[in-house]
């Protein structure tokens, strides 16, 4: 039986508890009194290691939610920064496209400039060359036009000579 000088150790939890009821129902069975007060406050014991254990498991448990929690806000927070930071980027990315885009555009103008320029020239050249060569062809067709009118003067003369070699 018990030694009530003597602490004894029990278990607790689930094994404590039936222990404690078996120590209670013994004790009640035989009539002592001592061991059936043994076996409730084993009993009791252990249920209120139980409710402990039950209420760490809880408070660990809602600790635990409370770090998912923080876990999930700060995935929250960084999920909007890195959504800004790549919207920055996407701005600088646009803003750089549009510039470059511009700089071709003004490029590709300058060029058209310069060629459409360059082409007048051409023409004008071409023109220029096509004027001399016109005026030059006059000139010679003049030139043809005043040997033969020459010729024919000289010819004429001549016939004029054997006519009448005496006038002149």
């Amino acid at each position: 039986m018990t030694n009530p000088d003597r602490t004894e150790q029990t278990r607790g939890g689930v094994l404590g508890k039936l222990a404690g009821k078996a120590k209670a129902a013994a004790g009640t069975l035989v009539g002592h009194d001592e061991l059936a007060r043994e076996g409730r406050l084993q009993e009791a014991q252990s249920e209120a290691e139980l409710d402990a254990q039950r209420e760490a498991e809880r408070a660990r448990q809602a600790e635990q939610e409370a770090d998912l929690e923080q876990e999930r806000t700060d995935v929250e927070l960084e999920r909007e920064r890195l959504q800004a930071e790549l919207a920055a980027t996407e701005r600088e990315r646009a803003a750089e496209e549009d510039r470059q885009r511009a700089e071709r555009q003004a490029a590709e103008e300058a060029r058209r400039a310069q060629a459409d320029a360059e082409a007048r020239r051409r023409a004008e050249t071409a023109a220029a060359a096509r004027e001399e060569a016109q005026a030059e062809a006059q000139r010679a067709a003049e030139a043809e036009r005043v040997n033969r009118l020459e010729q024919q003067a000289r010819e004429a003369e001549a016939r004029a000579d054997a006519i009448d070699p005496e006038e002149r």
